[in-house]
């Protein structure tokens, strides 16, 4: 059992620069917290088994969605989209950065049912 302790999210996002490239912060019951900047636009996928949750901590992200029409959503600071398994999704910050919290299963791959040079198979633990 992981011992009880509170998490800085800005201590957190402090400790990496990168985009695309999330880090697990925490854990429970078979799910992770990930934290991840993004910058620019990801890539469209979808995660057939997993449901996925986006936190926008700073900045803003516009959402690709194909469900099944395809259409784009605005998530502001302080909102949250959860993306169904199956629906193909591409997130992108909307101006130079955001932070995003994501909560998903453990083991659910960034990139989903796309592999590429974006894919990370093993996320750092910080």
């Amino acid at each position: 059992m992981e011992p009880l302790r509170k998490v800085s999210l800005a201590e957190k996002f402090a400790l990496f620069d990168d985009a695309w490239n999330p880090r697990v912060v925490g854990a429970w019951d078979g799910q992770q917290v990930k934290l991840a900047k993004f910058r620019g636009e990801f890539i469209w996928h979808h995660h057939e088994h997993e449901d996925e949750v986006f936190f926008v901590v700073r900045g803003a992200v516009r959402m690709g969605l194909r469900d099944p029409e395809e259409r784009d959503m605005l998530l502001q600071e302080g909102e949250l989209l959860i993306v169904p398994r199956g629906v193909e999704h591409k997130p992108a910050a909307e101006g130079e950065e955001a932070w995003v919290m994501m909560l998903e299963s453990a083991g659910t791959l960034n990139t989903g049912n796309v592999r590429g040079e974006r894919t990370r198979d093993t996320l750092e633990r910080i």
